[in-house]
Formats: structure tokens, sequence, C-alpha cells
């Protein structure tokens, strides 16, 4: 019976989403104006998949659907670089799914905003229902009101989020420090003579050859062992 009802909500919304863009195509014109959507997430683990069906839901193909999985904290991202000042033309429709996509940082989503304003291209949020209704004339201003006042709370709200994770992350590293736990990369393991013969290989009295043949290791371990402990002396450093 929930399979039933599932299939049924989903075919729903797949006839809506058909009626939905194909009207939006229709006000767009057949001319070059395009629908893009984009989704991020922030890290390399997560998924996108509900975000691209919610896209694909309103009609948009995968072809131009743009994906980052990196943090939002900035706007330097490779495939939103790219939409922005590639793909994206005068007259186009970006599609997201909600606000935070954009950005978490609540200037840059305003600062966004205005940019594809000023350049006459059209943000849908799909969280946010009155971004996506065209109108009455002589309208638009109240509609206008509405979203700039629910940009704004959404904005502060996604903004604030991304501050209260990034307090409960240091706050949890600097618990687990004073208990004395080690987080990130595993400390790595140096031979017993390395000190030794690293500093003569600093000092350029032996050659990397050498110094491999000495602490018996292989090439790739030796310069891995190398960077680490460059890293773990700056590290120490700025403790």
């Amino acid at each position: 019976m929930k399979g039933k009802s599932v299939r049924k909500a989903s075919k729903i919304v797949c006839r809506h989403s058909r009626k939905y863009i194909g009207a939006l195509q229709t006000q767009l014109g057949s001319g070059t104006r395009k629908i893009y959507g984009y989704a991020r997430v922030s890290t390399r683990e997560q998924n996108l998949d509900r975000q691209i069906i919610a896209l694909q839901q309103y009609g948009i193909s995968d072809r131009d659907i743009v994906t980052d999985k990196e943090s939002g904290k900035t706007l330097d991202r490779d495939g939103y670089t790219f939409l922005k000042n590639r793909l994206l033309r005068d007259g186009d429709v970006l599609v997201v799914k909600s606000l935070d996509r954009l950005s978490r940082n609540k200037n840059h989503i305003k600062q966004e905003l205005e940019y594809f304003k000023s350049r006459n291209i059209r943000v849908m949020v799909l969280d946010i229902q009155t971004t996506l209704i065209d109108p009455p004339e002589g309208q638009e201003w109240i509609i206008e009101m509405i979203n700039t006042i629910l940009i704004e709370v959404l904005a502060s709200m996604a903004e604030q989020e991304r501050l209260t994770t990034h307090a409960r992350q240091q706050e949890g590293i600097a618990a687990a420090k004073v208990k004395g736990k080690h987080l990130g990369r595993p400390k790595a393991e140096y031979p017993d003579n390395w000190d030794e013969v690293y500093s003569k290989w600093v000092r350029g009295e032996i050659t990397a050859v050498a110094a491999m043949q000495l602490l018996s290791v292989k090439k790739s371990t030796f310069y891995k062992l190398v960077r680490n402990f460059s890293r773990d002396k700056k590290n120490y450093s700025d403790a």
C-alpha cells in the first residue's frame, strides 16, 4: 500500500514538473535562453542525489546541471565559477534547491543575487516558492519585497548554521586536545635513525639515494617522510 502511494505521489510530482517547466520554457521563448541547475555539497563524502533529483523533477536536463563538492564558505568553486562566467547568459534562468547551495555566507548570497539580477539572469530557489511564480503585471514589487525578506532571513540562517558548525568543530578539537587525542592524519612513523640521516641529507653530506639505503626505505616512502617531517616541524613551531 505504501509503495503504491509513493508511486502515485511521484507521478503527480513529475506531471506537475513537466507542466511547470513547459510553461517556463514557453515563457522564455524559443531563443538562446537556457535553464541551468546548480547543486552543491560541502565534502566529497556527501551525496548530491537529493538536489539533482529535485532539479530533474523540474525538467532540467542532466547536461545542464552543474555540481560542486566544495564548502559554501567561499565562492571560488570550479563548477560554480564555470557556470557563472562561461555558461549563464542574459535572460537565462538558474535553479537551485535551496538558497544555501549558492553560499553559506550572507554577504556572498546577497552579492551573487545582485550580480545575477544586474545581468538579467533569473534565480529560482525551489524551497522559496515565491521565486518560482510570475506575479500579475503591476504587482511585481509585492513579490520582490516578499523575496527580499525571505532571502534576508534564510541567508542569515545559512550563515549562522555555518558559524555554529565551525564553533562546534573547534570545541570538539579543543576537548580532544585536553583528553590527549590526536585529530587529523595519523602521525608518520620514522625509522629509529631518521634524525641523524635526515640531518646529514639536509646538510648535503649524503645523497638521497644513500639516505634511503641507510633508512632501508623506498624512494616514495623517503620523500613522503620528508614531507611529513617538514609539516610536523611547521605545526610544532606554530603551536
